[in-house]
């Protein structure tokens, strides 16, 4: 970054302080000593979902914790849990740096980790998202929990 007096590309912080959505840094040119301000604005890059109809909406974090919420009606799970774990899938998918991502990724990526804490909260699921059809979807799903086991 040019300074604004001499043009030096280098200074040095004297000062640094957070405010909503952006850095204030003051600053102090290393050749002539000027000083001055800059703001970094922190860029939140949306996560996009492309979903089965091929129309794409924002990633949201409440709608998969309600979806979840649903299928773990009546079953062991705190609401905790399911926020740990919603918490943790948008952490990988930000971390993936992919700015589009399919509603199959997310799915999948959701059922990785409810198979882990309850079995029928998975088929429940698994059954949404998978969208079964007929009985032999639910055997088939049911057959591979006990096969992993």
């Amino acid at each position: 970054m040019k300074g604004p007096e001499c043009s030096c590309e280098e200074s040095k912080v004297i000062d640094s302080r957070p405010t909503e959505n952006k850095v204030r840094r003051r600053r102090e040119c290393i050749q002539c000593g000027h000083r001055f301000t800059t703001y970094e604005i922190i860029e939140e890059i949306p996560l996009m979902v492309i979903k089965k109809d091929n129309s794409i909406e924002p990633f949201d974090r409440e709608k998969l914790v309600e979806r979840l919420c649903r299928a773990a009606v009546k079953r062991p799970i705190k609401l905790e849990t399911i926020e740990n774990m919603v918490e943790e899938v948008a952490a990988e998918l930000k971390n993936s740096l992919q700015r589009e991502i399919t509603s199959d990724k997310i799915g999948e990526m959701v059922l990785h980790k409810l198979k882990d804490i309850d079995h029928v909260a998975y088929i429940r699921f698994a059954s949404v998202y998978r969208d079964f059809s007929d009985a032999d979807s639910f055997v088939k799903i049911i057959s591979e929990l006990t096969e992993a086991e």
